[in-house]
């Protein structure tokens, strides 16, 4: 008599929290829930259909990845975007994404995911769309790079980089100048040119924060709109 044939595992289900985490962080990101939202807990506990625990684990996991801040008196609310936040995240980004992405084009690694999130990119049909595949392109850029420490460290400020480039854009649409710089930065690494792709990766990121909080907006608390003076955007 044969063997009973073991029953397949069950899929796993996300816990409460993690749902919870998951969608909050999708409107935080997409900018449905913009910066400075108050994030209610009993709000979001009738919304989700849950008590009010796993909502509050959430938020606290949220406030540790930069998204949230959680004060006693106040409750939570969307992480605030302002010039020196926005610097503090892209400098760190400007020291270790090129390094990342120059050990990806060193090792030859396959760069199919970064070219499918330039697709998604291009067809997105709203700024909620293009903020995650911009993300998602980045993460493609480094995450080959072969050093998990370094893929963990960028994976932790990409949330924060997000938030910053979606209230950005909200103001200061220049979604098309970076669509043209990641497709340089593409093709600088599918030639096999380390150094060329780490320096405009380098540019790219510097680039889209000098604009965004020129230093004379210093306390204005936000993106300049339009940009600096006489600045043009070129199309792709």
């Amino acid at each position: 008599m044969s063997a009973t044939p073991p029953h397949p595992a069950p899929v796993p289900v996300p816990s409460r929290t993690q749902y919870v985490l998951e969608q909050v962080k999708h409107e935080i990101l997409t900018g449905a829930l913009p910066p400075g939202s108050p994030l209610v807990e009993t709000e979001l506990a009738a919304r989700f259909g849950m008590s009010k625990t796993p909502v509050r684990e959430a938020l606290k996991s949220l406030a540790g990845r930069g998204l949230v801040v959680m004060t006693e008196y106040r409750g939570a609310a969307v992480r605030g975007v302002d010039a020196a936040m926005a610097r503090s995240v892209y400098d760190v980004r400007v020291l270790l994404e090129p390094e990342a992405l120059r050990r990806t084009v060193t090792a030859r690694a396959d760069l199919a995911a970064a070219h499918a999130a330039l697709a998604r990119a291009d067809a997105a049909t709203d700024a909620a769309e293009r903020s995650l595949a911009n993300r998602d392109f980045h993460r493609a850029l480094y995450l080959p790079c072969g050093n998990p420490l370094l893929v963990g460290m960028l994976d932790d400020l990409r949330d924060q980089a997000a938030l910053v480039s979606s209230f950005a854009w909200q103001t200061l649409p220049t979604w098309d100048r970076e669509a043209a710089e990641h497709r340089a930065i593409l093709a600088r690494a599918e030639e096999g040119d380390a150094a060329g792709a780490g320096a405009a990766l380098s540019d790219h990121i510097e680039g889209f924060v000098r604009r965004a909080f020129p230093p004379d907006a210093d306390g204005a608390g936000g993106p300049v709109p339009g940009g600096r003076a006489g600045e043009k955007e070129p199309r792709p």
